[in-house]
């Protein structure tokens, strides 16, 4: 009988806090993840689909790079971030950035497991399970918080799907990664991105 009462017990699935989280998603460089994103915005009539990848090739570089639906790529080192299109590039400073600067901290942390760090520029508010987990970060730094409110990062065990962002104006920008950026990139524009986002098991319509 007691066997029997631990049973349900047992198989409920395990609660997650932040520090295991993030040290499911530590990642020694160089690592690399595919990615789509949805950018929405007043100007057009539905949201432009990028897709492409993020590198970091080494610890204190970042590097994007947009495939879809032109080529372009940013570099973060050094507190510069230099952003080539075509034969075109240039270079400044990430203070006057403070997304870039954002992402750069964010992920950089997140991929060195580095729960110090990312807990100096951000309060961190973990919830769900191992099987779905939910890691919410409120930037702590003026510069930063003026444009962004919160980031939700959502995720599996040890894989990262997604990231939504939500701006202090304009509309939420969500961001596909690793299995959920390729079941969307076979989907094409048929992708269901929110269930991708928050729904780890969803498949793509």
């Amino acid at each position: 009988m007691l066997a029997a009462i631990a049973l349900p017990s047992a198989a409920q699935p395990a609660a997650v806090d932040s520090a295991w989280i993030l040290q499911r998603l530590a990642r020694p460089a160089p690592v690399s993840t595919p990615f789509v994103e949805l950018r929405g915005s007043a100007m057009l009539k539905a949201p432009l689909r990028i897709e492409g990848e993020y590198a970091r090739p080494d610890d204190s570089t970042l590097v994007r790079e947009v495939r879809v639906p032109y080529a372009e790529t940013t570099t973060i080192r050094g507190g510069e971030a230099s952003i080539a299109r075509g034969a075109r590039s240039r270079t400044f400073p990430l203070s006057r950035a403070p997304e870039l600067a954002g992402l750069q901290a964010s992920f950089g942390a997140l991929l060195a497991g580095d729960a110090a760090a990312l807990g100096r520029d951000y309060r961190i508010e973990a919830s769900g399970r191992r099987e779905h987990w939910t890691l919410v970060l409120v930037p702590r730094q003026e510069e930063i918080a003026a444009s962004v409110r919160d980031i939700t990062l959502r995720g599996r065990g040890a894989e990262l799907r997604c990231i939504e962002t939500r701006p202090t104006g304009g509309d939420l920008q969500r961001t596909l990664l690793a299995g959920a950026a390729r079941a969307a990139m076979v989907a094409g524009e048929g992708a269901d991105y929110q269930a991708l986002c928050r729904e780890p098991g969803a498949a793509a319509q």
